[in-house]
This record gives structure tokens, sequence and C-alpha cells, in this order.
């Protein structure tokens, strides 16, 4: 038998996220058998009263994805038990064990990372970091690498590293994943996939939302460390680690950590040429007026809601190409993508007028709004013209290809993997400590590196894609951003 403990069970993580994810997976038959589910928080309410909450979060969200039926529900209801505890107290810890036995433990923490410490000091005195326990952190564990180690410090002292799962949900999305496959399983891509053949590569992710009442927290984490520090870099590492030995976990993570070692620190000097620091002021977003940053803060601020970044990667594949990061709140639009852009052919042998002058071949994997990856190639343009002329088009690589092939298979939370394999052990797609350690050391340098050169945000009006510093820092490298329909 085994146990799933979400901690924060009735929190908005664990209602929109983690339990809808629970119900789709007991709806595809994928729930290990004789699995329990249990919510715990410190709101008083009875498991009735609990498994009705659930029911309305769980259900709005299948309606939506049209998977709803009864049957499902009543499987999962099964499963579900509430308790409520003071998850830092030891004592009250008691009566969750006391439910679990000696089952085998996977707890959820889905709160504050400032408890994490109390918390897993409390479920070790309490008999829940046991051999057979699991835990998964959400992110972000500190906000630096000094308060990383603290929290983590606190949870080495409970658990193995082979038991602590650090869940970075965009590892779970299924293009993320393929983008695995598409390297380390294909012969064409991966003897291309270098600095002979590629001229750079751009990660964005880009939220059309405002920070609105959240503003406590990103005052104290900022675009830097709420996105860049673990999105953006684990994205990186994927594109850029060399092929592990196999898919070990460990081969995996090993590889990962070898890109984030390799990173060139950003210095003081050079912070203003190859980063930027935005905060967005009012202005439109999604056909309506919104306010800025320092408006829904109350007052001035020095926060920064956007930021892009040049980053090296110093070996021997990478040499020379830079890898430009942008991401943001307030931009036009929701969409988060890695484009691959290859070096032109070195010569063309064709005419070059507007009409057929060759285009460099690119790469797109987006993540969102939709799932896709495409590449574009030149091709022949139709007719009988005397000179041949070219035009680029876009191959998709994802399901279903203008109706053809098997129909798309079902856009996942992201978070259905990654409650599986943790509940499974399998930590490929989690962060090991190390891994987390070189991540934050990177950012702690882009940061000190702003304090040092006094770098301020520069403002950016909501709707737009940042200020005009994000454009320059690629323009001077005589390169664009990529735009939606290139």
């Amino acid at each position: 038998m085994a146990a799933l403990i979400l901690f924060g069970g009735g929190g908005d993580l664990a209602m929109r996220m983690l339990l809808p994810s629970l119900y789709f997976l007991e709806h595809d038959g994928l729930l290990p058998e004789g699995l329990k589910i249990i919510g715990a928080a410190r709101s008083e309410e009875t498991p009735d009263e609990y498994v009705a909450k659930v029911h309305a979060a769980v259900k709005a969200r299948a309606e939506t994805d049209r998977l709803w039926d009864e049957q499902s529900w009543s499987r999962m209801k099964a499963r579900l038990d509430y308790l409520a505890v003071d998850a830092t107290s030891a004592d009250s810890l008691k009566g969750l064990k006391a439910k679990v036995g000696d089952d085998a433990v996977t707890s959820f923490l889905a709160v504050s990372p400032s408890l994490y410490a109390r918390i897993v000091t409390a479920m070790k005195a309490a008999g829940l970091a046991e051999r057979n326990a699991r835990i998964v952190l959400e992110k972000p564990v500190g906000r630096d690498l000094k308060s990383f180690l603290e929290i983590d410090d606190a949870v080495a002292h409970a658990f193995r590293e082979d038991q602590v799962f650090r869940i970075d949900h965009y590892l779970g999305k299924e293009t993320v994943q393929n983008l695995i496959a598409l390297r380390f399983g294909n012969t064409i891509f991966e003897p291309l996939w270098n600095n002979l053949t590629i001229d750079h590569v751009q990660i964005t992710i880009g939220e059309t939302v405002g920070v609105g009442d959240r503003w406590p927290y990103y005052d104290e984490y900022g675009a830097l460390r709420d996105m860049l520090q673990n999105h953006m870099l684990q994205l990186l590492c994927l594109v850029a680690m060399e092929p592990p030995s196999d898919l070990d976990p460990d081969s995996v993570r090993n590889e990962k950590v070898k890109v984030l070692r390799s990173l060139r620190p950003i210095t003081p000097d050079e912070a203003e040429r190859v980063t930027v620091r935005g905060q967005y002021v009012a202005g439109v977003s999604e056909g309506k007026p919104v306010k800025g940053y320092d408006e829904e803060r109350g007052e001035d601020s020095d926060t920064e809601t956007f930021v892009a970044i040049r980053a090296d990667i110093d070996n021997w594949r990478w040499a020379g190409v830079p890898f430009f990061m942008r991401t943001g709140k307030r931009l036009p639009e929701k969409r988060t993508e890695i484009v691959i852009q290859f070096k032109p052919v070195p010569h063309s042998i064709f005419d070059r007028d507007d009409r057929g002058e060759v285009q460099a071949n690119r790469m797109v994997i987006e993540l969102q709004p939709e799932e896709d990856i495409s590449l574009t190639v030149m091709n022949k343009r139709p007719g009988l013209s005397q000179r041949m002329q070219l035009q680029p088009i876009k191959m998709s690589l994802s399901w279903g290809v203008d109706g053809k092939g098997d129909a798309p298979p079902r856009r996942r939370i992201a978070y259905e993997r990654l409650l599986l394999d943790a509940m499974a052990g399998d930590s490929t797609l989690f962060v090991r400590r190390d891994e987390a350690e070189q991540a934050w050391r990177w950012v702690d340098e882009v940061a000190e590196a702003w304090a040092e050169s006094g770098q301020k945000p520069h403002e950016y009006v909501a709707g737009t894609w940042g200020p005009d510093a994000a454009d320059m820092l690629v323009a001077r490298t005589g390169r664009d951003w990529n735009t939606a329909d290139a």
C-alpha cells in the first residue's frame, strides 16, 4: 500500500493543479492500486467537507477538458481523506503517521518554502521520514544560495538525497521531454547540435498577467529569481547538455550540472551589456487598461518584472554561441518557446531577390499556448518561373499534422507526469541538490553584478515585449528576437 500526503491540501496549488492531476490519472487508470490521498492543512474541517471542496475544484477543471465522469470521481473519492494538522509540530503530525502506518509515503509540500525546514524537522520526529518515504519540494527553495542551503540542509538532515524530489513543473511538459527524444533519438539532429551549425538559441517565457496582489512575494524574488533561476535555466540545460550515457536519473542530471558549471560568470563591468532589467508601467493588456507595478504595490520599487540575459556556455560544443533568455510579466502574449537558430548556408547559389533569398533553418519548440515542435526549411516555390525561387515552409513535428496520423493525445497537466514519477521514485525530471546550488550560484552573481553596477530596471509599457534595451541586447549582435509569425 502507498499514501500521498498533500501538505497545504486545501491551498491554491493543490486545488488548481495537484488534485485535478490526480483525478486525470485516476481517469486514465494510472494511479497505483490502493493509493491513499490525504489532504493535510491547518483548516479545521471534516473529511466530508474537504472532499466536497475537492469535488468542486476537480469537476470544474475536468468539465473544461470534457473528461468528467462519475465512475472516475467515485474511485478517486474512495481514496481521499483529510486531517487538520500543524505541519510544523511533531505532536500534531503523529495523527497523520497513525493514518499511514507503515505504508510507503510520498509527501508533497504545497506550502510556503519558508516553512520547509520546520516541516521536515517535525516529519522526522513524527516518523514520516522513514526509508520508504519520499518528499516533493515545490519551487522556489530559497531566494539565493545562502537561504537555499539553509533550507536544504534541514531537508538533508531528515531525508536522504534519493528521497528528495525538487520539482520544476516545466520539466513535466510533454514538449520538454520530447526535446530529449528529438536530440538523442534521431541521428539527423545531434551531429548538428553545436557551434558549427547553430548560430544562437533563444528562450522566451512571456506572461500577460501582472503581479497584482502577489507583490509582497514578487518584491522579494523578482523575475530573476522567480523564473530564470529555475524554469529558464532548466530549459537551457536540456538544450545544451551533452548526451548522457543512459536515461538513469543521475546520468541526465550529471550532464545538466556540467552545463551550469560552464556558464560564464556575469561581472559588474559587463552587466549593462549582457543583461536587461525591466519593470512594467501602466498600459493596455489583452484589450484592458492595467496599472503599473509600482501602482499595484502602492509605492516605488526597483523590483524587476522583466529580465533579458545573454548567457555564454564556455565549452567546446557551445563556444561562441549566445543563449538569449527573456521573461516578463504584462507582455503581449502568453508564450513559452525555445528557438534554435541555425547558421545560414555558407554560399547561396540562388538569386537573391526579395522573394528568393535563402533563410537560415530554424527550429521552434513551443511549450505554450500550444505544444509544438516545428522546423523551418527552404523549398522551391511552385510554378514555371525561369528562375528558381525559394520559399520557407514550416514543418510541424507534432501529432496529427494537417489531419494526418493519429489524433493528438490529451494535453496533460505537467504535474501528472511528475506526481507519477515521484511516487515511483524516478527522479530523472527533478532537480538534484548540486544542480540547484549551481543555478543559485550563477543567479547570485547576476544579482550582485546588478547591485554593484547600480543597474536599475528600465520602464516598459504593459502590453509590449519589454524595454527597448532588451531589443538592443540582441540587435547589437546582429540578431533579432523571434516573433510569433516568423
